[in-house]
Formats: C-alpha cells, structure tokens, sequence
C-alpha cells in the first residue's frame, strides 16, 4: 500500500521506521502495527515482507536524500533510526554523519516528538575504539544534539538467527572443528537477545522522557567472543577447539572470516575491527526505567540456536 492510499487509522501514532527491511526493521514492524501507525521508508518496496506491505504506509526514498526525507517524515509522531552506514563502503563514516543530518533536520522541520535510535556499545573515551563504534557514537551525538528528544540504545551483538554478528558465530563454529582464533576472542562482550532489543525499541515509543537519554542495553551477564563460540557449540552439540594467537590482525582476520562466513570480507572487517573493543554495558539504568528484563546470553542462544530449527 503507498502513502496515497493508506486508509484513515485511529491508531495512537504516526512511527516512522527506517531501516525496516533490515534485520531488526525487519521484525520491528510487525510487533508495533497491532498498536500504531506504522510508515516505513525503504529504498526498495519490493524488498518488504508480503505479509505487512498492506498494512504499512511505503515511502520509496534514502536518508541521504533529504528530499525524500522531508516528504515521508510529515504527520509523524516518533521516528526510528536503524540505519548504519558498514556497506557504504570506505567513506562510510561521513555517509553515515551526513544521513544522520539529513534525518534530524527533517524531523526538526516536521515537528516529530521523538527519534529512537539503537546504536553501539562501547566507551567513548577508548582511544583505540574501532571506526565502526565511533561512526555508531557520532550518529547518536547527532541526534543527542538535536531540537529532537532521542532515546538511543546502546547494544553490542544481537543474539538471532539472521543477525550478521550471530551468523558469524554460527558459521564459524559449524565450519570449523579447530580454530586458530585471534586475541580478540579474549574480548568481554555483552550480547542480547533479539527478542529483548525489540521489546526495548516498542518500549522506548511510550517511555515518558523529560530529555534526551542514552541507554546501554545487554544480558544479565558479561562474556567473551570466545565463550560465545563454545555456547553454540554446546547447544549444537559440538566440540570444537579454539586456539589463540597473537599474529592474526583484525584486517587478516576479517579475510579469514571471509574465507568461512557468507559475509564480505569488507562487512567482516569492519565488525572485527570493533570486536577488540569491551562492549559491555557501563550503565544499568535501562534496567531501572525499562519495565523488560532481558534474559541471559544462554537463554538467548538457546532461543537463536531453536529458532534456526
């Protein structure tokens, strides 16, 4: 259905989504059409799932765009953000800062009430932190900066069949009996389940906000890539072996990984190169505001590892 010939709604909101034919969009959309409005912004249609095109209003258009921008972000109530620039290529982080722009400006002009945008974990005074983490970190700034209250969420790998963290795990560990791994395998991370990152996102439309807040969100417990790999490999059933050395280089490695995964080598180099930083969350108060308590980071494999079945 386009926007021309959407029917009249009595649903509470107007929520723009974008990224909605992404992985979280993707799921995002049909979780919150039973309460509200529901826009999406897609640069392909076709690529929307058949079961919702009718019951979304379709705006064909990019973010780097802002004509297309100012058009669809009319009569809107709350905007999501869950776009990020990793397949833009080299330059990604200034493609990425000039969408993030483009968006708060056409969401100042039309007055939207509140942007929610799920970002990356990470500390930002980490010196070494990865240019993927800080193009995440700048895009939120943005927003943060803006005339627009935000809520942005901060996560680190999402647990779910179909997320390229989660398949990087899961093909690595089915691939391979025995891996020489990397030293970023020792890094601390806390994942989350792709159920809970949505029930943070539908919360975050009705969550009473005074001003612009950053929330980190994650698992009841903090482990490492490494420990990741072995849970899978539990759930399945598999022994596998891993090895650590220091030789491998995060742009060797994402070569390697492109050698075992169906992810490019370039997406893989620019997840890898943000796997050395700690990803864990720094502040709980998403737990204190938020009425959803997320699960464990086995519980969700466990869920994912289902799923796949």
């Amino acid at each position: 259905m386009t926007s021309d010939d959407h029917p009249r709604c009595n649903r509470q909101k107007t929520v723009l989504v974008t990224g909605a034919t992404g992985y979280v969009g993707s799921r995002l959309v049909p979780q919150i059409l039973p309460h509200y409005q529901v826009r999406c912004l897609v640069r392909d249609p076709a690529r929307l799932d058949d079961s919702i095109r009718d019951q979304v209003e379709v705006f064909q258009g990019d973010v780097m765009h802002s004509h297309s921008l100012h058009k669809c972000m009319q009569g809107v109530d709350v905007a999501f953000y869950l776009i990020h620039g990793m397949g833009y290529g080299a330059d990604f982080q200034k493609k990425d800062r000039i969408a993030a722009e483009n968006f708060v400006a056409a969401a100042q002009q039309a007055g939207v009430s509140r942007i929610i945008y799920l970002g990356g974990l990470g500390d930002d005074a980490d010196p070494e932190l990865s240019p993927h983490l800080k193009s995440r970190h700048e895009v939120g700034q943005i927003f943060l900066a803006s005339d627009v209250p935000t809520i942005e969420l901060r996560a680190s790998v999402v647990l779910g069949p179909g997320s390229l963290s989660y398949e990087l795990i899961r093909s690595l560990t089915q691939r391979l009996p025995m891996m020489i791994c990397p030293k970023w395998l020792s890094t601390p991370t806390q994942p989350i389940a792709t159920q809970d990152v949505l029930a943070y996102l539908q919360e975050s439309i009705e969550l009473p906000l005074e001003k612009s807040e950053v929330f980190e969100i994650g698992s009841q417990d903090v482990v490492t890539y490494g420990g990741l790999i072995q849970m899978y490999a539990q759930e399945r059933n598999l022994k596998r072996v891993l090895i650590s050395v220091p030789l491998l280089t995060p742009y060797l490695s994402s070569l390697w990984l492109g050698l075992v995964t169906p992810t490019s080598a370039e997406v893989g180099r620019h997840l890898i190169e943000g796997l050395r930083n700690p990803t864990v969350v720094r502040d709980d108060k998403a737990r204190q505001i938020f009425s959803h308590q997320p699960m464990t980071t086995q519980e969700a494999i466990r869920q994912a590892v289902q799923q796949e079945a």
